[in-house]
């Protein structure tokens, strides 16, 4: 075993160069089946976690996954279930390595993800100065989900059903940044996780609208830097073509979030 050791509070527990993630996708919690197809489902449900092996700088290999499932879903349905699991997982080079499945109400999914990493990026380390960033746009989510809660239908491209994970940023960044996360709850919810982990509370440089701070599901990364690595960082999230917010600065004291917290 190599010295990582991470407290409870990141995305995936450490043991030695292996990383271990786990994310429950529950029906009528994180989804209701008559905003995605069983494809879709299984995609998203696969891609939030092979997300959180992204957000430590770790390279997702192996997945695990329960399925529980209502006796209604019928063998097409099942296929297509597979499918989605199979295409997201094989986009990112992931084996499914086995699993369990049972009869249920409710279409309820579990995975585990096994990945590997040399540097993992944490939650904790963030000091006193240091700059906070978000890559990419925030807000689409939240958008679409209230859309669907009108009883309206999306786009195969929205935030919501097709997540974009920003592996190629982490990895080529990693050198520079002192923290991170995936935005899975929304960013001021997970600046408050941030807070917590670090004593520390955040100066905003510009206004971030409730809408876009409580926006949930976003899997935009979270980073925070020594503000000595701005121009270096600013410079290869350009060459990667990646939107780089620099939106606040860290200093002592505590976050309060004021968002709901977002599932329905």
């Amino acid at each position: 075993m190599s010295g990582h050791s991470n407290k409870i509070g990141d995305d995936g527990a450490i043991i030695g160069e292996y990383i271990y993630t786990k994310d429950a996708f529950f029906e009528d919690v994180h989804f209701k089946r008559s905003w995605l197809t069983p494809y879709q489902i299984a995609y998203k449900a696969m891609m939030v976690n092979i997300s959180d092996a992204v957000a430590m700088n770790a390279e997702a290999k192996y997945a695990l996954l329960s399925v529980a499932m209502p006796k209604s879903m019928s063998k097409e349905d099942m296929r297509e279930l597979a499918r989605g699991f199979q295409d997201s997982a094989s986009s990112f080079n992931v084996e499914i390595i086995g699993g369990d499945t049972i009869a249920n109400k409710k279409l309820d999914i579990t995975i585990t993800v096994i990945s590997k990493s040399k540097k993992p990026l944490l939650r904790t380390g963030i000091k006193s100065a240091d700059l906070v960033a978000f890559t990419g746009v925030l807000g689409e989510s939240k958008r679409d989900l209230s859309r669907l809660l009108n009883g309206a239908t999306l786009h195969h491209k929205s935030r919501f059903i097709s997540l974009h994970v920003r592996d190629k940023f982490i990895y080529k960044t990693r050198d520079f940044l002192r923290a991170g996360m995936d935005i899975s709850d929304g960013l001021f919810s997970d600046l408050q996780k941030l807070s917590k982990l670090n004593r520390c509370t955040f100066v905003f440089n510009q206004k971030i609208l409730k809408q876009i701070g409580c926006s949930g599901e976003e899997y935009e990364m979270l980073v925070v830097f020594d503000r000595r690595k701005r121009k270096a960082l600013i410079r290869r999230a350009e060459s990667l073509h990646v939107k780089l917010n620099i939106f606040a600065s860290v200093k002592r004291g505590k976050f309060k979030n004021r968002c709901k917290a977002h599932h329905f």
